[in-house]
């Protein structure tokens, strides 16, 4: 049927319906203090410009274990959603730097772990999880997803993370 509308068009003197572009693919890192998020943002970002995609972050605010005055345990939750959010904005302007849009971002409350898989299984826009892996250990993330490989929604880009900014480059 569009083979018959678009010839009818092209009789017309009109031009064919374009068809729209598909959406590009959503890139998650999550945003962390570990040195190796440079490489898991740099992939990502490269992967997204290339691909027309966007990047989104994920970052978690861990819940505060000194509970004993709630009054100061309210006082440092305020102070760790402000460094989360002051963290996000430098990070953010990477991400539009490098990818070219600006970045899907999430805050969550929780264990990062649970956090993460929460959020993989409810947002459907997630196409690829990109993290990076410690030159020493994997970490916590990675070792937590590996073992979840086989249920995960979306797949999982691991990038080492001793690369350096020339070789992600090349690979992205």
């Amino acid at each position: 049927m569009a083979d018959t509308e678009d010839a009818a068009a092209l009789v017309e003197g009109r031009q064919p319906a374009a068809e729209a572009p598909p959406p590009g693919r959503t890139f998650l890192c999550v945003v962390d203090e570990t040195k190796e998020l440079h490489q898991a943002l740099r992939y990502a970002c490269r992967r997204a410009r290339s691909t027309h995609g966007r990047v989104a972050l994920l970052y978690v605010i861990e819940p505060v274990e000194y509970q004993h005055w709630m009054a100061v345990g309210q006082l440092m939750a305020e102070e760790r959603r402000e460094q989360a959010e002051e963290m996000l904005q430098v990070v953010s302007s990477v991400v539009q730097k490098l990818s070219g849009r600006v970045p899907v971002v999430y805050i969550r409350e929780g264990k990062v772990t649970d956090q993460l898989m929460t959020l993989m299984g409810t947002e459907k826009d997630l196409s690829i999880l990109v993290l990076a892996a410690g030159s020493e250990q994997p970490g916590r993330i990675v070792d937590h997803v590996i073992k979840r490989l086989g249920k995960l929604p979306i797949p999982v880009t691991i990038v080492p993370g001793g690369l350096s900014d020339a070789q992600i480059d090349a690979i992205s």
